[in-house]
């Protein structure tokens, strides 16, 4: 078979699994973002293996490339394919299994080097300086959670273990759920935005979430108030959030997810003045970029690709 594999950022894609025996194949290390580029890229592959959303596989697209039989995404569902013009088009897709931990660690990282000032502090000791001001311990903050499914469930154990309180609210979220985890259910969004001192996003991209973090909810915001999105960036108007920022409402941010990724130059969200300050921290979506995902992600593709030469595809996405 000719196969593309996609958008391997970091060049690891051949390093983590054994490629060999499949066909021929091509790794790409960008991002493609214009239509007829990107169908002139793939036109003369019969499989493509995608890294999550990172490049969207839409009905057009699909349907101009007519030697495509197959696409493996990593990760057990990808909402950027459009599964039924697939399967109109008699394309087999294949997903892979993920792992579960990376994102709420991820999290918790940025929840700490905000409220410790590690940025600010780490620039100033680089430039020949010493303490330039106090952090924030997290012990008797409370840790509000926007969602409380797995991820938002591993926060809640962090947040405890760092002595926080913990509350959760989301649309569907009842008190037993949260009683289960230990966590004090808030009556609203507004409820929780205005009692926590930390407001972590972990919800899934839907007509529902979307857009749910606006300019009411960043304004309802406590003073001190850390506001952090590793999951979809859709979930928060980032316009909102950057006023929001200038007038300290949240105080600190820590972002890991984008409306367009890569993350353009000239991007608004790339604030000098609120990033030199220590007041923002962008990550280049890192929530799942870990060597264990990854190779968990690649061997598993590999399996797919092997699986559908010998007539057996697994893991079939509906």
């Amino acid at each position: 078979m000719k196969i593309a594999v996609l958008d391997d950022y970091t060049n690891d894609a051949l390093a983590l699994a054994d490629w060999s025996g499949l066909g021929d194949v091509t790794i790409y290390n960008d991002t493609l973002t214009d239509p007829a580029a990107l169908q002139a890229r793939l036109l003369p592959y019969e499989a493509i293996c995608v890294m999550r959303e990172r490049t969207p596989l839409p009905a057009a697209l699909l349907q101009a490339l007519p030697n495509l039989r197959l696409v493996v995404t990593t990760g057990p569902r990808n909402a950027s394919i459009d599964l039924a013009a697939a399967k109109a088009c008699g394309i087999t897709l294949c997903g892979t299994e993920s792992r579960k931990t990376t994102t709420s660690e991820l999290a918790v990282l940025m929840m700490l080097a905000l409220n410790r000032r590690l940025m600010p502090e780490v620039a100033g000791l680089n430039a020949g300086g010493w303490q330039t001001g106090l952090g924030r311990d997290l012990a008797g903050l409370r840790l509000g959670l926007v969602g409380l499914g797995n991820i938002g469930a591993q926060m809640a154990a962090f947040g405890r273990a760092f002595g926080m309180e913990v509350s959760a609210w989301s649309t569907n979220l009842t008190a037993a759920h949260c009683d289960d985890f230990g966590v004090t259910r808030a009556d609203s969004l507004q409820d929780l935005m205005a009692t926590s001192d930390v407001v972590s996003v972990h919800l899934v991209l839907s007509d529902r979430s979307r857009g749910l973090i606006n300019a009411a909810a960043f304004a309802a915001m406590k003073p001190g108030a850390v506001f952090l999105n590793t999951s979809r960036a859709a979930i928060h108007d980032t316009a909102a959030l950057l006023a929001g920022l200038h007038r300290g409402q949240p105080a600190m941010a820590g972002i890991d997810v984008f409306d367009a990724e890569p993350l353009p130059a000239d991007d608004q969200i790339r604030d000098k003045g609120l990033i030199a300050s220590g007041r923002l921290l962008l990550t280049p979506h890192l929530g799942y970029t870990t060597e264990a995902t990854f190779r968990l992600f690649y061997e598993q593709t590999v399996e797919a690709l092997h699986a559908f030469k010998s007539g057996i595809p697994i893991r079939v996405l509906a």
